[in-house]
Formats: C-alpha cells, sequence, structure tokens
C-alpha cells in the first residue's frame, strides 16, 4: 500500500495552534473525509486528541504515543510510525478498496513520515497563521507536484486555498 500524506498547510507552514487548527476549511474537512474514508488512518496522539469526535468513522484509526501504556477508546495504539504502517498494511489489506495508508498528523508524525511518503495531498492555506505545530519543508529536487487547484473560500470556510498533490521524483521514474 503507497503511504500518502494528507495535511493543511499555511503559507508560512504552520499546520495548528493549541491543539487545533488555525482556519475553517469546510470545503477541505470534505474533501479529506472522502480521500481517507475506508482507509487506515495514522496519527500522533495529539492529532487524535484535537478531534472533537473519535474515533473518525469509517477508517481505522491507528494512534502513535511514545508511552506504551497509552489507549485511544476506539483506536489501535502504537509506539513508532513504523508499527503504525506495519499495522496499517496488515489490516489495511482487509479493508476493501483501501490503496493507502494516510499520515493526517502532526508536525512530528509529518517529519517521520515525509522521508518514506509515496505522495503528499496538500491543502495550501492562502495564508500565514501563528502557531505551534509546522509542516516540514517541501524539497522541490524530493517532490514533484503532479496537479494543483485553486479553490475559492466557500460559505463555511474562512481562506482560500490550493489543492496540490505531489508525488516522489523516483516514484515517477
Amino acid at each position: 500500500m503507497q503511504v500518502t500524506i494528507y495535511a493543511a498547510v499555511a503559507e508560512n507552514g504552520v499546520i495548528g495552534r493549541d491543539g487545533g487548527l488555525p482556519w475553517r476549511l469546510s470545503t477541505d474537512m470534505k474533501r479529506f473525509k472522502a480521500g481517507t474514508m475506508g482507509k487506515p488512518i495514522v496519527m500522533g496522539r495529539k492529532t487524535w486528541e484535537s478531534f472533537p469526535r473519535r474515533p473518525l468513522p469509517g477508517r481505522l484509526n491507528i494512534v502513535i504515543s511514545r508511552d506504551p501504556a497509552y489507549r485511544a477508546e476506539g483506536a489501535e495504539t502504537v509506539t513508532s510510525l513504523e508499527d503504525a504502517l506495519k499495522l496499517a498494511a496488515t489490516k489495511g489489506r482487509c479493508m476493501v478498496g483501501a490503496d493507502e495508508i494516510c499520515i493526517v498528523g502532526g508536525g512530528e508524525i509529518y517529519r517521520q513520515a515525509i522521508a518514506i511518503a509515496d505522495q503528499l495531498k496538500l491543502t495550501h492555506v492562502e495564508s500565514a497563521f501563528e502557531g505551534d505545530a509546522s509542516f516540514p519543508r517541501i524539497d522541490p529536487t524530493v517532490w514533484q507536484a503532479v496537479s494543483s487547484e485553486s479553490v475559492p473560500a466557500g460559505d463555511k470556510d474562512s481562506h482560500a486555498t490550493r489543492y496540490a498533490v505531489y508525488v516522489r521524483r523516483a516514484k515517477m521514474q
């Protein structure tokens, strides 16, 4: 199964503030739900705890915590990204239509996963924000944008965005 990172990223790289998002993007949340539905999603403990309703329905939720005693009701828990990917691949094979493992945050998990991910599905928020969590730099020698779409702010969106898909250059050859 391929590994895909899903994230919304501000112009200055910010992805979060005080355990939440510094924007409201209903349009993007709908795209996120459609893209991850029926697939394994992998996240860190802080991301898990930021969800108002846990687990995210219709997906295998896998939570990474350094604390081996940590439990996330309704989710599988592991202590490393490597263990999360193994579990997602094993259980994902039994999920009809699951063709990717979705990495959904946060900053520390993204920093680890960007080295092994096959693609990035990013919503670029067209503004800069104050925040305490950030996305790693996208190295243009490693990643190539294969699609990009400007998305004006809808009625329930605080900002306009640009949705882009990147693939690892080595994978394109």
